[in-house]
């Protein structure tokens, strides 16, 4: 099973993915907002002993620095750059087509989700990975 880094401002959003994750085996960590994400992965301050995750599920409206400011953050860094992500939205279309240029964004889910399918989703990007 995967590592997973759940950045949503949203505790209600965090707790549910993280019960439906964990009940899938994978290990998750959570951050709230983009700049606790980049803590979280060892990037701002630098920490070499951070580990990164394997897959990223990012909400876009969040406070401080929200996901499409923190997705550019992860393409300056080579060990992000093709980090995995799925972005979660409520804004639809409108925030697809701000990630455009962004190779490692792997799929887009728009609020409220099916839980099965984002499941499958996110056991057939870990599996493309191995």
């Amino acid at each position: 099973m995967g590592n997973i880094l759940v950045v949503d401002d949203e505790p209600e959003v965090v707790t549910l993915l993280r019960f439906l994750l964990e009940r899938e085996g994978h290990a998750v960590a959570e951050a709230s907002n983009g700049q606790v994400a980049l803590k979280v992965l060892g990037l701002e301050p630098p920490d070499p002993a951070a580990t990164l995750p394997d897959l990223m599920i990012l909400d876009i409206m969040m406070p401080v620095m929200d996901g499409f400011a923190l997705n550019s953050r992860l393409q300056s860094f080579p060990s992000t750059r093709s980090l995995p992500v799925i972005v979660l939205t409520a804004k639809g279309q409108k925030m697809r087509d701000l990630f455009q240029s962004s190779s490692n964004v792997a799929a887009y889910v728009q609020k409220p989700f099916d839980p099965k399918m984002l499941k499958d989703l996110i056991a057939g990007i870990l599996t493309r990975q191995k």
